[in-house]
């Protein structure tokens, strides 16, 4: 999607990507090599002005070799930053921005003395490669601590308070070389089994002004370049984070259709020096990824107001493989429309 939005401004692209059937390789070369491998990164770096990365597992030596060598935006702090959960924790809490209670966990020992200072409901997370519910795991009573370490345990943990939040929200920010700064309309997201289902903006949320002041500032002290996604709980009135994606963000993808500029031209345009488009909502709509399974593309096609974006990736249970953007004339409009879409969309 990156490369789709940078090819009608004339940019092209090399993927560095160890997959044979990378889903990015037919607009572009495509390397295929392990992200450690120096010589291919050696020949990555040859090719390239400047790089970037669309997903916060690079492992951090190759984001830091990259980066000896051409320009890499986001930088590597940042992608540090949000491969770990605890640090990501206590810069939270350094920049004064609410988070959940949490304390880290390196034993079964540990686990039993934290839970005991946090109290259930608790969640336990690994604090590295955990992402669309997968590295967690809800605690509810003792007996769930000895299953969840079994799950879990022999790594780096992170146990944080539960949140009975009302909503889960995103805000989608983006940062220019310029330190120019601007923001997507909050995103109310749904999620099931930890993977994100639908994500709809919302113009005039209570919460925007919020979210901004928090991913604002996390940017800046960051000295960010690109778009970045910061998770938020709503409850009680009061905003808590989550977590940040250092990086395009899947509860953004509405943007390509919903936004006069989307998230991935924005972050081409923010690393390569460029002012940022316009991130204001052309008006109503929604996204609704596909899991596991596509839906039946005969009705889906025949849809109105429906924007289909395939990935060219195989079912798999879990799997995003795909996202519709859904517009409509009025949010009345719309709420109806996603009901009915509903009804064709598997789970």
């Amino acid at each position: 999607m990156l490369a789709l939005a940078g090819y009608p401004l004339g940019l092209e692209f090399v993927f560095l990507d160890p997959a044979a059937d990378a889903c990015a390789a037919p607009l572009g070369d495509h390397l295929r090599a392990e992200y450690t491998d120096p010589q291919a990164l050696m020949e990555f770096c040859r090719r390239i002005d400047i790089a970037t990365y669309e997903f916060e597992n690079v492992p951090d030596e190759t984001a830091r070799f990259v980066s000896g060598l051409k320009p890499l935006h986001p930088s590597p702090r940042a992608l540090a930053v949000g491969q770990d959960r605890m640090t990501e924790k206590q810069l939270f809490d350094e920049l004064g921005i609410p988070v959940p209670n949490y304390e880290p966990v390196g034993s079964r020992d540990d686990l039993d003395r934290v839970i005991c200072n946090l109290g259930y409901p608790a969640m336990l997370k690994t604090r590295q490669l955990g992402y669309d519910g997968k590295g967690q795991a809800v605690l509810r009573t003792a007996e769930d601590l000895g299953p969840a370490w079994e799950k879990l345990g022999r790594q780096p943990l992170l146990l944080e308070s539960f949140v009975a939040f009302e909503r889960e929200i995103s805000c989608i920010g983006v940062r220019g070389a310029n330190q120019q700064l601007s923001f997507y309309p909050v995103t109310e997201n749904v999620h099931r089994n930890g993977i994100l289902r639908t994500s709809i903006p919302r113009l005039n949320d209570p919460m925007q002004a919020l979210a901004e002041s928090h991913a604002g500032r996390l940017m800046e002290h960051l000295d960010y370049v690109g778009v970045l996604a910061f998770e938020f709980f709503v409850a009680g009135g009061k905003l808590y984070g989550n977590e940040i994606a250092p990086r395009v963000h899947n509860s953004g993808h509405w943007t390509i259709d919903g936004a006069h500029c989307s998230q991935f031209e924005n972050h081409l345009r923010a690393i390569a020096g460029w002012p940022l488009g316009s991130t204001a909502l052309r008006g109503p709509c929604a996204m609704v990824n596909f899991i596991g399974d596509l839906p039946d593309l005969g009705k889906l096609v025949q849809f109105p107001g429906l924007h289909l974006h395939l990935y060219g990736k195989s079912p798999k249970p879990g799997r995003k493989i795909g996202h519709a953007t859904l517009t409509a004339a009025t949010d009345a409009d719309l709420a109806v429309a996603l009901a009915q879409l509903g009804k064709l969309i598997p789970g």
